[in-house]
Parts: structure tokens; sequence; C-alpha cells
């Protein structure tokens, strides 16, 4: 069942081409990742599945998610689908987050939005929780998130994206503000969930290597383009063109040198 569907999409600032002319489906259950530089496109791309691109920017072409076309919806249908149909995790929890309201209530809103209340809503919070790995769900349930540390805030994020229960997960640059080692059991995280519920995941990311952590597949992006679309194990082995070569060789300088920088 195919969940996510762009065809032809094209963002513009005035007369500015931002992307153009993207394609791509995702049926239950599959990853893609987009890839590449900061002013790719990627992380646009994303913010117009789910209807919120900045003001000033315009989409046009199509993006069919769970069967509704977003392109041209009014808000009350886009406020209706998010969430349900789609979900989003962004780069910086700490933003992401209501500083002024405690983590047990942020996850709780998307749950209540289903009709589930009193003891079966701290129940399902609680088993959220647990679900991404946040086992002292006494204190994390009460904390602010200025109280977590920035692999808890990025947990909590994921949580409450799944108290909604959505059919896509959209995870831009998850990792991204997180060491090594905390990006390692997130990457880990969302594979996991991603398996036990079918998700369909769009992965966004300037890094190849994390990518094909989570993802089968992966379209690279240049200036709002589409270069190259593959296997992850193909566009890694035998990269056709040479954007995509110079992301890669990127990455393992950069994971070279904190390796050095480690044993140091």
């Amino acid at each position: 069942m195919t969940l996510l569907a762009l065809d032809g999409l094209t963002v513009r600032s005035g007369d500015t081409v931002l992307v153009d002319d993207l394609s791509f489906s995702l049926d239950e259950g599959e990853r893609i990742g987009l890839i590449g530089e900061s002013g790719s496109g990627k992380s646009l791309t994303a913010l117009a599945i789910l209807g919120l691109l900045p003001p000033g920017l315009t989409a046009a072409g199509s993006i069919r998610l769970d069967g509704t076309e977003v392109v041209g919806a009014r808000e009350r249908t886009l406020n209706r689908i998010r969430g349900r149909a789609a979900a989003p995790v962004f780069q910086e929890p700490r933003t992401a987050l209501d500083p002024l309201m405690r983590v047990g209530k942020q996850i709780a809103q998307p749950i209540r939005r289903r009709g589930v209340s009193g003891g079966a809503l701290e129940k399902a919070v609680r088993r959220l929780l647990a679900q991404v790995a946040l086992d002292d769900g006494d204190r994390i349930n009460r904390a602010f998130p200025h109280e977590l540390s920035g692999g808890q805030r990025q947990r909590v994020a994921i949580a409450i994206a799944l108290a909604a229960e959505p059919k896509v997960l959209l995870a831009d640059e998850p990792t991204t503000a997180l060491d090594v080692s905390v990006q390692a059991e997130i990457l880990a995280l969302l594979d996991e969930i991603a398996a036990a519920r079918r998700m369909a995941v769009v992965f966004v990311s300037h890094d190849l290597a994390v990518v094909s952590r989570v993802a089968s597949r992966a379209l690279v992006m240049r200036r709002g383009q589409v270069v190259e679309h593959g296997g992850i194990e193909q566009l890694l082995a035998a990269p056709r063109h040479d954007y995509t070569a110079g992301l890669i060789a990127s990455a393992r300088r950069f994971e070279n040198a904190l390796e050095r920088r480690m044993r140091s």
C-alpha cells in the first residue's frame, strides 16, 4: 500500500526554484533517505510533505499522503492528517519541545486527541517512554525539557511523534546535534521502532553513512534536484555521480579524523 507519493513536487520562493520536479513514492514499511548538503532542498521537501513550508514559499505538483492531497489543501485538512498520517522528528529537540510544559504532558497531547483519557492515558504515556528506552519513567514524566540530556530530549521527541500513531515518520537530521555514541543509540531505536510498527520512514541527512543504518534506498539531492537515486549498498559501493562520491568521501574523512581524535 502506497502511503506517500510525490509527483513533480516543485517548491519556489518567488521566481527561485528551491526543489525542482521531485518524484518518489513510499509504501508501508519502506524507508527512504533524502541526502544532500545544506541548501539541497531535502528539509524543504520534508516540510512540504507536512504542509509546513515557511511563509513566502509555494509548492506545486502533487503530494499524496495516505490518500490525501497536501498541495493546496486547507489548514483544516492538514491539521487532520498531521500526526495521524505523518509525524516529524526534528534535528534539535530543545526548540521542538515546549520549555514550559512537563514532558509527560507533551507526550500525552497527541494521545488525548485520539480520545484516550484518565488511567489509560497515563499508561499510554509510560508505555511510550519505555518504548523509547527512557527507563526512569517517573522522573522523565515529571521533568521539564531543560532537565534532560540531549539524547533524552531526542527520545522524548520521538515518543511525541509516535504518540499520534503515524503511518509515515519524517526524521529531519534527528541525530546531528548528538555525540557519536548517543547518535548510534537513536538510530538503532528508530530502526527497531519502525520495523515493529511497519512505519514508512523518510530520513533526511547530509550523511549517507548515517542514512544507511536506517533506510534501504536514497535520493541524493543537489540544488533542489535529484542527481542520483538507488539502493544504499549500490550508492556506497559504486556511486554514479561525482557529487554522491564527494559526499561519501567527506563522511569517511570525518569518521577517520574522529577515530584518530578518540584514540589520542
